[in-house]
This record gives structure tokens, C-alpha cells and sequence, in this order.
């Protein structure tokens, strides 16, 4: 009896695999819970895009699912914000990701609360785990983002031996991400018919990175500033035409040729 014991994998124990996602394996087509959801991790990629920081060997997605193999059981998790700084092979579409068999354990997830909030917080390690456990004790993701979109509330996690620890902002209440080299904090504002609390990037420099709707108002008040600038240089141009066409007419009234004026 003892022999046996003896030989029993402890219940604690993670064994650990990364496979391809089987053929056969059908994704879980879970419905969106919060239509702002998709909102807000467009957003964030759309200012990365925009910004350049896109590379074609990176991964972004949203609601994409993570594989891994746990004690020989297949887990799917879908972050609603994920980031890989590289992986494998770029291709143009793809199902899911394992990571360490396709490229880099992703950098950063992310998960925005909605009314049926619980998961993102699951340490339950049973199958099928919660995502906090998966994130933390399965794929050791190092940046672990929880947001509320309604309370503006924003969750920065980092592990630091193998345990996510809360971090605090900065004193402009952001949080430098080493791994994207960029801060990330909360705006409030309106975008695409939501007003409300959003994820925003900035730069090491405190630049925010825009939007496209931002860089076109942008571009917009730069044409505006543009026009009254050579508005107002028409209208100097004018005035010193008028003053000219004045003092001729004066010389000449004084029986004086301009044409003829002394030159110094």
C-alpha cells in the first residue's frame, strides 16, 4: 500500500504539454456578453496600428482562443485582449494559438468585466480551470490587465514568482508594460458611440496614441489653422496694397511721380 501511494501523482501537480488544437476539435462559439467588449480591444489595437507599432511577427487579437494541455486534458481560453510579441510563422488567419509550440507565451491578456463577471478571477484548478489559473499557473503570462468599463477600474497584475501581484500606477496613474514599451491607463471619453471609461496607450514620452477619428480631427484643425494663416496673409497682403494704392494717390495729388522718387 505504501508502494502504491508512493508512486501517486500528488494532486497539486500540473503536467503540462503544449499540442496543436486536434482537427476535430470544435471551439466553443461563446456569445459576446457586453457589445462594448469587441469596442474596446479594437480600440486598443486601432491606436497600435495607427502608431506603427504593429510588426507582422507579432500576435494581437481579441477573444482568440490560448491552448494548452493539462494533465492530458485540452484547455481552451479566450482573452478579450491578447498580445504575443512573436511567434513562428505569420499567417493570415489562424483558429487558436498554443504557445511555446507556435512561438512566445503571450506577453499580456487581458479580460474587460461584464455583468457575469467571476472567471477572470478563478483560481480553480479542476477542469476546466479558471482563467486567473490558466493565465497564472498554466501559461505564466506575465501582464495579467482586468478592466471594468462601467467603474473605469483598471487591475494590473504581474507575476512574480509564479504568483500575480497587484501593481499600483504611476502618479499619472498609468502602468509601463516593459514587454510592449508602452504605458497603459484609462480615458474617459466617446469613440463609436460609446461614452464611458476606455484602455488607452501612451508613449514613453506621455504622448497618448491616437485614434484614427483623433488623427482625422487632428488633421482637420491642422487644414482649419492652415486656411486662417493664409486667410490672415490675404488680408495683410491686402492692407499693405490698399496703403500703397493711398500714398500714390497722395503723391500724386502733391503733383508728385511715384515712378520718380529718389532712391537712397
Amino acid at each position: 500500500m505504501a508502494t502504491q501511494l508512493s508512486q501517486t501523482k500528488s494532486p497539486t501537480e500540473l503536467v503540462i504539454s503544449w499540442e496543436a488544437l486536434p482537427n476535430d476539435f470544435q471551439l466553443e462559439d461563446e456569445p459576446v456578453e457586453n457589445t462594448g467588449q469587441p469596442i474596446l480591444a479594437g480600440a486598443l489595437r486601432e491606436s497600435l496600428e495607427i502608431s506603427g507599432f504593429i510588426q507582422p511577427q507579432m500576435l494581437i487579437a481579441s477573444n482568440f482562443g490560448l491552448c494548452a494541455t493539462v494533465n492530458s486534458q485540452f484547455i481552451v481560453k479566450a482573452p478579450d485582449w491578447v498580445y504575443v510579441p512573436c511567434v513562428n510563422q505569420v499567417l493570415a488567419e489562424r483558429k487558436s494559438y498554443t504557445p511555446n509550440l507556435e512561438g512566445d507565451v503571450p506577453a499580456v491578456v487581458m479580460e474587460f468585466l461584464s455583468e457575469t463577471q467571476g472567471e477572470e478571477y478563478s483560481v480553480k484548478r479542476t477542469y476546466p480551470p479558471g482563467k486567473w489559473f490558466f493565465y497564472e499557473q498554466v501559461l505564466q503570462v506575465p501582464t495579467y490587465v482586468i478592466f471594468d468599463p462601467n467603474g473605469g477600474l483598471l487591475e494590473f497584475y504581474q507575476l512574480e514568482n509564479r504568483r500575480y501581484e497587484l501593481k499600483q500606477p504611476d502618479e499619472n496613474g498609468r502602468h509601463w508594460i516593459d514587454s510592449i514599451g508602452l504605458f497603459l491607463g484609462t480615458w474617459q471619453g466617446t469613440k463609436e458611440a460609446r461614452t464611458g471609461y476606455w484602455l488607452r496607450w501612451w508613449d514613453q514620452t506621455g504622448n497618448l496614441l491616437p485614434w484614427a477619428v483623433e488623427v482625422i480631427e487632428q488633421e482637420r484643425q491642422r487644414a482649419e489653422q492652415e486656411r486662417q494663416r493664409a486667410e490672415q496673409e490675404r488680408q495683410r497682403a491686402e492692407q499693405e496694397r490698399q496703403q500703397k494704392e493711398k500714398l500714390i494717390a497722395y503723391l500724386q495729388s502733391q503733383g508728385i511721380d511715384p515712378n520718380n522718387l529718389p532712391v537712397d
